[in-house]
């Protein structure tokens, strides 16, 4: 069995830090899926526009093959060691990801159609996705479902200021993206250096950040360097 890509993420996070470590908990994050040339066809999405949301199913292409058994979640502070096979971490045997969005649009007018705009994504500019499926609530929601370590979404966020130099840079949609997805503390858990400059690629610029408590604050957000 061969297994190819048939579209690409368009993403304003070219990196995965910063990205949301779960699908749906940075809504406003918008990004669109461009499809490869064998799949470029209005006929391949026939009927989707009826979904309001949909699965992906998609390579880690940015992180290495990994064969261990057992991986640090993020959600237990970076030190706990659990199966692999229990946890949503991007290093993974097969390096595949799987991410339920909200479907905004199927564009069938725009350069390159058909276009699918998404909101509330966790994946990189460029990521390929293997496999696009419509969700389906009677089959794939159990509200009652048992979430071992993670029973519920994080609920603190970090207050995000941002400085005059990051100020008036992006549209008021691409600002509140970039506070959604800062207040969901990006650092690795172990990191807790009040002084320690941080920095991810969005929008094309180089956003660079300090966290002190529960406050971040975005220095500035430069073109990067050549």
């Amino acid at each position: 069995m061969t297994i190819e890509a048939v579209a690409h993420f368009r993403s304003p996070v070219e990196g995965k830090f910063g990205l949301p470590r779960q699908s749906g908990l940075a809504s406003s994050l918008r990004g669109e899926i461009h499809f490869t040339p064998a799949y470029r066809n209005p006929d391949a999405v026939k009927g989707l526009e009826g979904f309001s949301r949909i699965w992906l199913i998609w390579a880690f292409d940015l992180n290495p093959q990994s064969r261990s058994l057992t991986v640090r979640p993020p959600r237990l502070g970076g030190n706990s060691r659990m199966g692999v096979f229990a946890t949503r971490s991007p290093f993974r045997p097969n390096g595949l990801g799987l991410s339920c969005v909200e479907l905004l649009e199927v564009d069938f007018d725009c350069p390159g159609a058909p276009v699918l705009r998404v909101a509330g994504a966790d994946l990189a500019d460029g990521t390929a996705i293997i496999d696009i499926k419509p969700y389906l609530s009677y089959a794939d929601s159990f509200p009652d479902a048992m979430c071992g370590f993670a029973p519920e979404a994080p609920q603190a966020r970090l207050d995000v200021c941002l400085l005059p130099d990051a100020q008036g840079i992006f549209d008021p949609g691409q600002e509140e993206a970039l506070k959604e997805i800062l207040s969901l503390d990006p650092r690795p858990a172990y990191h807790s250096d009040a002084q320690r400059i941080y920095g991810i690629r969005f929008e094309g610029r180089d956003v660079h950040f300090r966290v002190e408590g529960p406050r971040l604050t975005v220095l500035d957000a430069v073109l990067p360097q050549k």
